[in-house]
């Protein structure tokens, strides 16, 4: 019960239902609040309990300086929690752990329960092995199942155990469009009271569903859990940054090209740690398609959230995929009584604004490593003949690009960029040349834009006039489909577009994340045999968020971001060498020259198709019964009992350490001594450098222990599928095939050197961190800035602990690690303004010592510590745990101790 300081309580009457709801007008000030601080001000008003959030907790909303510096500190209580399979699993790992925990401290298991409606959707396990084919999807689930049984058996465990706890089967969707389409509420309805949806989720792009008016952004795994115990987020007020949009799209370009747009311009801002909110006339213009395609990327802005208020096309939306007639109303009625409603000509107070005319975006694509480097693709293929000479040897290429080399070496370069023309021999026995740049994967992938059937339209409209001209993909081209859900592949039938996209060989792959998480499965063996003996840069094109090294393929060096109608337009292409703006794709049946512009659709053409092949009768079939699952899946035997039976042989599913000796009280903080560093990282290292993902190899320490497991090869599956195995997770820490050392130089993945030997002998860093902890060594790292940008991935926080790492230093973090990392019990300290490793001259082969550490076992927190090494070098380090209760949760050795005893004690 809230204590209703303010008056606030009140109801509302939506046809013959009345709803308690808490009244926003009843706060000063509330009216120039921008939108997500309504929501968040309503979330106060409504769990005020007179000791966590107060009053003047209230207060600070309605009085917001929106000019501030971010100071105070709210309890948010998110309405439900969304998870995907790869950070799902851990997560429920973590709670039937708890369970036992709780037992053995003398509590009731019971009370480790979700408290708040939690949903998981099976997303992320399916690979694209198969491809190409028609039996392409129905083969990929088979060996999905065949891998992830374990897991999958588990999750039906946790299912019937827990309380509030949904599970989305295999092979309906992606998380953040299935949450679009069916799971997301808008405005919640519990226990007879009306409030806006709000969520976290364990995925960074939950951000998608900020599109539909509701808030929420992605936390790891480890505040997740702590969410659906009941526990608040702890979070300071943010800055809100206003993004105006006027004007329309003009035709050819889509809302990937705009996102691009919206990603380089908000990186090159500032918005880490800040709501990014969209108002204007042209958000009016902008389909919520479109608005959800922007809110997933607000992860690649470093945006905390990125909004877009309520709206008739809200409706109309909520309409379409299948919400009944009363929750619609009730969703128009609650925006209008909250002033939650967009007014295109309102102008509220906001931090800071941007502003973009829609009619200014032009065609674009990003890459080759970073979201935010966006490419006009009219320069495409000139950025590429740049960028790839820092991925090959350009020996005989002088500065300005000319060869200057004997002519006898003239195949080293072509027009002035690195060339290495390979022959390839297919299976067939017929040949073709591949060199670099060659575009060896095209994948519509991704929940970015296959939830948007304007540009998955788009693309299939594509491939219906490239085959009308008698074109396809090149031979040396993975092509895979996947969409975000079956209602995709519905329109595609009704339209007659699938048989197109099959002859363009875009057939069904899966429903999943697949190649933007790294799930591409392998390149055929002859192309990746002659990448790896060639040491070709090739590339893939995607229709994702995501395109860090390493992540796509291990294969592939260069990746780019592209809509979906652009990435069968590559695949014809097969290089990103061709400008495909003015070069031709191919030659039609008559040998005559075919462009882009000969096979793009017009908008009337896309629109036609969207207006009369979707329907709301496509979201009924799909979602009558999501959580019921296929034969597959209702066969899978269920384990019983409110706690798991651990198998003592699974390589899938094993009981992690976290509580292991833990009792009720805390123990005291200790300042850090002696430590080595582990790693000494550069700038812009992301949770995908550090947290285990994509193919495990046989000869790294995870590989090395599944073989004396006795798993073969090929089974080895995914690090994602293994997150349930700390043991297979902790080897793959830090294990990127991308990931430089620079105390390893010369090295690149998961190497550091091991000064626990003479002389400190270059060693795996899973193999040195044994070593140091057999020692009784604490270990930190060394990192510039931006660190831990990426996905919300709990498990760069815990292998980082789980390796016996206490401390990282970085020039600046991203908010989602650094929180992380104290929800393990790590000290995230940060170099004063102005200074890194470089300008302090520090190398990584130091001993470290921090003091001032000890400030917090007297309820405070140090606004610095001392850092002080063996080599006379010495420095205050700014302490980021930047609120009172992550400072408790640091105390208690980590988030999930504090929550495991609050509980207890209640």
């Amino acid at each position: 019960m809230s204590a209703n300081s303010f008056d606030a309580r009140s109801t509302l009457r939506v046809g013959d239902e009345s709803y308690e709801i808490f009244k926003l007008d009843k706060v000063e000030g509330s009216a120039r609040l921008p939108y997500s601080l309504k929501v968040l001000l309503e979330n106060l008003l409504r769990t005020e309990d007179g000791a966590n959030i107060t009053a003047d907790h209230i207060r600070a909303i309605g009085g917001w300086d929106s000019q501030a510096q971010p100071s105070q500190e709210i309890q948010f209580t998110p309405a439900r929690v969304i998870m995907q399979d790869f950070t799902g699993v851990p997560c429920v790992v973590d709670l039937a752990t708890m369970r036992e925990a709780v037992k053995e401290l003398g509590g009731d298991p019971a009370k480790i329960n979700p408290l708040a409606p939690a949903e998981l959707v099976i997303d992320h396990s399916v690979i694209a092995d198969k491809f190409g084919t028609n039996e392409a999807f129905a083969q990929n689930v088979e060996l999905e199942y065949g891998r992830n049984r374990e897991r999958y058996q588990f999750l039906r465990w946790g299912q019937t155990a827990f309380d509030e706890f949904k599970v989305v089967p295999p092979g309906t969707g992606i998380v953040h469009q299935v949450n679009i389409e069916h799971l997301a509420r808008t405005v919640m309805v519990r226990n007879g009271q009306a409030y806006p949806d709000t969520l976290v989720g364990t995925d960074s792009h939950t951000t998608m569903v900020n599109g539909l008016g509701v808030l929420g952004w992605g936390v790891g795994g480890i505040e997740a859990e702590a969410a659906m115990l009941g526990q608040p987020v702890s979070m300071l007020i943010p800055r809100v940054v206003g993004f105006k949009l006027t004007g329309e799209l003009t035709p050819g370009t889509t809302a990937t090209d705009l996102v691009l747009t919206i990603t380089e311009m908000l990186r090159k801002h500032g918005v880490v740690g800040k709501f990014v909110e969209f108002y204007g006339e042209g958000v009016a213009a902008t389909s919520l398609a479109n608005r959800a395609t922007i809110g997933n990327m607000s992860p690649e802005f470093g945006s905390t959230a990125a909004i877009f208020p309520i709206d008739g096309e809200t409706l109309n939306y909520l309409r379409l995929t299948g919400r009944d007639a009363q929750q619609v109303a009730l969703v128009e009625a609650y925006a209008k009584e909250q002033g939650l409603w967009l007014d295109p000509a309102a102008e509220p107070d906001f931090s800071e604004k941007l502003e973009l005319d829609l009619a200014t975006v032009v065609p674009s694509i990003a890459g080759p490593k970073r979201p935010q480097d966006r490419i006009v693709l009219a320069n495409a293929a000139q950025q590429f003949a740049s960028d790839v000479r820092n991925y090959v040897s350009d020996t005989g290429v002088d500065e300005a690009g000319k060869e200057s080399f004997p002519a006898s070496d003239a195949p080293a370069v072509s027009n002035g960029v690195p060339s290495n023309p390979t022959t390839v021999t297919a299976p067939d026995g017929s040949t073709y040349e591949i060199d670099h740049g060659a575009v060896t994967v095209a994948a519509i992938t991704s929940c970015t834009n296959t939830s948007n059937p304007y540009v998955m339209v788009a693309a299939a409209l594509v491939a219906k006039k490239a085959v009308e001209k008698g074109l396809t993909r090149k031979p040396w081209v993975k092509t895979t489909l996947a969409p975000g859900s079956k209602v995709v592949t519905d329109y595609f039938d009704k339209a007659g577009l699938t048989p197109y996209l099959d002859k363009v060989g875009f057939n069904l792959v899966g429903y999943g994340c697949t190649t933007c998480i790294g799930n591409s499965g392998p390149l055929p063996e002859e192309v990746s045999k002659a990448v790896n003996d060639n040491d070709l840069a090739v590339t893939s094109v995607l229709s994702g968020n995501r395109n860090f090294e390493g992540r796509i393929n291990p294969d592939v060096k260069m990746n780019y971001l592209a809509s979906p109608p652009l990435v069968v337009a590559y695949a014809i292409a097969g290089s990103m060498k061709v400008d495909i703006t003015k070069d031709a794709l191919g030659t039609d049946q008559d040998g005559k020259p075919v462009y882009l512009t000969d096979i793009w659709p017009t908008e009337a053409e896309v629109n036609d198709v969207v207006a009369n092949a979707i329907g709301e009768d496509m979201f009924n079939k799909s979602y009558q019964d999501v959580f019921a699952g296929d034969a597959q899946w209702q066969a899978l035997p269920i384990p019983t009992g409110n706690t798991f039976e651990w198998d003592s042989e699974s390589t899938y599913v094993r009981k992690p350490p976290y509580f292991e000796g833990m009792t009720m009280e805390t123990t005291p903080v200790e300042d850090i001594t002696g430590a080595r560093v582990l790693a000494k990282l550069g700038d812009s290292v992301t949770t995908d450098h550090i947290s285990p993902a994509g193919a495990i190899k046989a000869d790294t320490p995870a590989g090395k222990y599944l073989t004396e497991h006795g798993i073969e090869r090929r089974d080895f599956n995914s690090y994602g599928s293994r997150r349930g195995n700390h043991e297979v997770m902790i080897r793959g820490t830090f294990a990127n095939i991308r990931l430089r050392n620079q105390i390893a130089p010369g090295t690149e993945g998961g190497y550091t050197r091991d000064f626990t030997k003479a002389d400190g002998p270059v060693s795996f860093i899973y193999d040195a961190s044994q070593n140091y902890q057999a020692a009784g060594t604490p270990l930190a790292i060394l990192a510039g800035k931006e660190y831990g940008s990426g996905s919300s991935r709990d498990w760069a926080a815990k292998g980082t602990a789980l390796l016996g790492v206490k401390a990282v230093i970085a020039e600046s973090y991203e908010r989602i690690h650094r929180s992380n990392l104290i929800g393990m019990g790590v000290l995230p300290l940060q170099f004063p303004e102005g200074q890194n490793a470089e300008t302090l001259g520090l190398t990584g082969e130091e001993t470290f010592s921090f003091t001032g550490v000890t400030e917090l076992n007297n309820g405070t927190t140090p606004r610095t510590v001392k850092v002080t090494t063996d080599t006379g070098v010495e420095f205050d380090a700014v302490v980021r745990i930047d609120t009172p209760g992550e400072a408790d949760y640091y105390r208690n050795g980590g988030i999930l101790q504090y929550v495991l005893r609050s509980l207890i004690r209640k």
